[in-house]
Formats: structure tokens, C-alpha cells, sequence
């Protein structure tokens, strides 16, 4: 019998190593809209799921809600993103401004190009093939995370 193949070094700094290394390559496109690739992805989802509460964004972004207040900040400067009443008195709603709609827009062009950039790189199997095993093991961690509580 063959023993299982056993990891070698630490899953946690090899993804963040990925992480940079791809946050660099959609950083080098989508930058010069004036955008971040974070803000870039904020942005995005608030015009796709909005109006919506802060806490329903921080969930189906899976980030705490520190993070997203900290990084809505930039995009309501910007004029790109308004706050205001939610449903009762004691909630927020956020949505997308005509202006955020065009930002975001024009940052999707420049997504676009650095998704097929990248594509071609990778190669289209290779990327595919990720995106099915990141999602495999992000629901396997979440339904982990669901039984532990």
C-alpha cells in the first residue's frame, strides 16, 4: 500500500504567497482606474446585491464588519458609495451612486483584461481547476466552521 502524499510546508503561507502574487497581477490593471482590487471587488458587489445592510455585504463578502466600514470609508469619500436609513431606525443600507456605477464600469474593463491575462498564464485548465478546489475547501471550511458552534 502507498502512503497518502503528506504536505509539505505551510498551507497558510503558500496561499498567502498566492494571494499576493495574483493581487499584484489585477493590481497592475485594475490600479490606474483609481481603484484598489479590494474596492475594486467592494465596489462590485455593492452595485450587484444593493441597496443592502452593511452586516448582509460583510456576510456574503465573508469579512467582518470592521473591515467593510473600514474599507466602504474610501468609496463614500470618493462619492461612489452613499449610506443612509435602513429598514427600522436602528439599521444602515448602502448602495452604488450613478458615479460608483461608472467607476465600477470602467474598473470591470480593466478586471476583465486582468482575468484573460491571466488566464492565458495560468491556462484556462489550471485556473478552472482552482477556482473548483478554493470553493470545495471554502464550503468544506465554512460547514466545519457551522459544526463547531
Amino acid at each position: 500500500m502507498v502512503d497518502a502524499v503528506k504536505p509539505q510546508g505551510c498551507t497558510n503561507l503558500k496561499l498567502r504567497q498566492l494571494g499576493r502574487a495574483v493581487t499584484r497581477h489585477y493590481d497592475a490593471y485594475v490600479t490606474p482606474t483609481g481603484l484598489k482590487n479590494s474596492q475594486y471587488s467592494l465596489l462590485s458587489h455593492i452595485v450587484l446585491l444593493g441597496p443592502l445592510r452593511p452586516t448582509d455585504l460583510a456576510q456574503r463578502m465573508k469579512v467582518d464588519a470592521s473591515t467593510l466600514t473600514r474599507n466602504l470609508q474610501p468609496l463614500v469619500a470618493a462619492g461612489w458609495v452613499e449610506q443612509g436609513p435602513g429598514g427600522d431606525a436602528r439599521s444602515r443600507s448602502i448602495r452604488a451612486t450613478e458615479a460608483g456605477r461608472a467607476k465600477r464600469s470602467e474598473a470591470q474593463k480593466a478586471w476583465t483584461q486582468a482575468q484573460l491575462a491571466l488566464n492565458k498564464r495560468l491556462g484556462v485548465e489550471r485556473v478552472a481547476a482552482l477556482h473548483t478546489m478554493l470553493d470545495d475547501c471554502l464550503e468544506t471550511l465554512d460547514a466545519t466552521e457551522s459544526d463547531d458552534e
